[in-house]
């Protein structure tokens, strides 16, 4: 695991911008895992800047992202589908096809987890993913639980979760309780990671990342598996260490 601490969130979105810039220039037919949440926009600005003066292209990438709230469609001002929309898709020129979020509104759920693993692998698997965390050591949407979950599936959110995500709906009662995201194996079967953290609200959850043992009630600890993981953080989120 590569630990990088900057000074500030403009200093981690510039790094972690550069970083999948040149992935995309590395492989410009590569699959690019992307992330929601406050933490990821200034990374996806700079991203958007790079493509406008033309130092990356998105034509040929294709993108998945971690998860998405059930029971929101992607016309939702509140869904995962609109964020990124609003935040980075409409600002590039990424195909639209080459797009793959999971279907909030999905009558079959089951069904739609395996169709979203298998586009997955269809797609020849993750070369970066890009995560977040979560206050609870969350990452995608795998909270804290007796087992890591593998697969995409179905998740009970964490009322920590709900709470952190409340400030973003007019009252906590409209937030979602239940979201689609990919499993814990899915994000580790990506060839690089990357994760972000900002804020001293993160900082107890990326001690227990880095310092702790891997364990299912910390989510993010399973990151300590995998063979190429880059962390990027500010000295905020990273003030425990």
């Amino acid at each position: 695991m590569q630990i990088e601490i900057v000074k500030d969130y403009e200093a981690l979105s510039k790094k972690a911008a550069n970083i999948i810039a040149s992935q995309i220039v590395l492989k410009p037919q590569g699959v690019i895992g992307l992330a929601t949440g406050s933490t990821p926009v200034g990374t996806y600005k700079e991203l958007i800047r790079m493509n406008k003066e033309g130092l990356i292209s998105f034509s040929n990438i294709t993108s998945f992202n971690l998860d998405e709230y059930y029971g929101l469609g992607a016309d939702d001002d509140q869904s995962y589908h609109y964020f990124m929309n609003e935040n980075l898709f409409n600002a590039i020129d990424i195909k639209k096809e080459n797009i793959h979020i999971p279907n909030g509104k999905a009558s079959d759920v089951g069904a739609e987890c395996t169709r979203y693993e298998n586009r997955i692998k269809e797609a020849g698997g993750i070369d970066l993913q890009l995560l977040g965390i979560g206050q609870n050591g969350h990452i995608g949407f795998n909270e804290p639980n007796e087992n890591f979950e593998p697969l995409t599936h179905l998740v009970n959110l964490d009322s920590d979760t709900i709470k952190a995500n409340a400030r973003f709906f007019d009252s906590i009662e409209e937030v979602p309780t239940q979201a689609i995201s990919m499993g814990v194996k899915t994000i580790l079967s990506s060839r690089k990671i990357l994760l972000l953290a900002s804020g001293e609200n993160k900082a107890e959850a990326m001690y227990k990342m880095i310092k702790g043992k891997v364990t299912p009630k910390l989510p993010a600890s399973a990151l300590q598996l995998h063979h190429d993981v880059v962390v990027i953080m500010d000295e905020a989120a990273a003030s425990l260490l």
